[in-house]
């Protein structure tokens, strides 16, 4: 019962949305996804998809992907991407998931005596393009939304609690955050995020902070092939 994760799929079955004019390595992407998840992931795995799932815009549009997603190999868990812009109400997305997949949004996900936790976030104070009231309210609300995941994980007592971000939870030059602020609160071990794509996956941070290790996951930055975690 291993643990894996990945973001930034970006799908679009109905291929109204094609990747490869974002460069040679999305051509084709979503065989390499199949292919190379179907090979790595086992029936018995979990599966961490953080963020920008699907490119449909509203909810009967994203069904295709999610039934693309529900094929594969494990079972899936889900958090939602800035991108996710069919992602309504948790419970409205619920109700239309296959039954390998399942969508994380204030609260966790057990998994062999581990809670998973998670949430969107936002992009951090001090990064690039942090400078609107319009940001310090989504950060501060994605960061109380980390916080209402990892106290449902935490009063389950479980043996170890895994993150999942979609956007870093600190900015590029690797300074605390309210986000790292709570994963140090709560011991959380491993934490995992996407998001970032081309160059500026140079300046990205992977390694233990404050006593959590930190993985890049973007589907594009580890080959298209989901992260063994566990």
């Amino acid at each position: 019962m291993g643990i894996f994760a990945i973001g930034d799929l970006h799908l679009s079955m109905d291929r109204s949305k094609p990747m490869d004019v974002f460069g040679p390595e999305w051509e084709n992407h979503a065989e390499k996804l199949q292919s190379n998840w179907n090979r790595v992931v086992g029936s018995d795995d979990l599966v961490i998809v953080a963020g920008d799932i699907s490119w449909a815009m509203r909810l009967p549009e994203a069904v295709p992907d999610l039934q693309w997603l529900g094929a594969l190999k494990g079972t899936k868990l889900l958090i939602r991407g800035n991108h996710d812009y069919w992602w309504s109400s948790v419970s409205k997305v619920r109700a239309v998931l296959p039954p390998t997949v399942h969508a994380l949004q204030n609260d966790h996900f057990t998994w062999d005596g581990r809670a998973v936790c998670g949430t969107r976030g936002w992009i951090c104070p001090g990064e690039e393009g942090y400078e609107s009231e319009h940001d310090q309210k989504l950060y501060r609300r994605e960061a109380g939304r980390l916080r209402l995941s990892l106290e449902s994980a935490a009063r389950q007592s479980p043996a170890e609690i895994i993150a999942a971000l979609h956007f870093p939870p600190y900015n590029r030059r690797n300074r605390p955050s309210e986000f790292t602020d709570l994963l140090e609160y709560f011991s959380v071990k491993l934490c995992v995020f996407g998001h970032i794509h081309d160059s500026g996956r140079d300046f990205i941070f992977q390694g233990k902070m404050r006593g959590t290790e930190y993985r890049f996951v973007a589907a594009d930055g580890i080959n298209f092939t989901p992260l063994r975690l566990i």
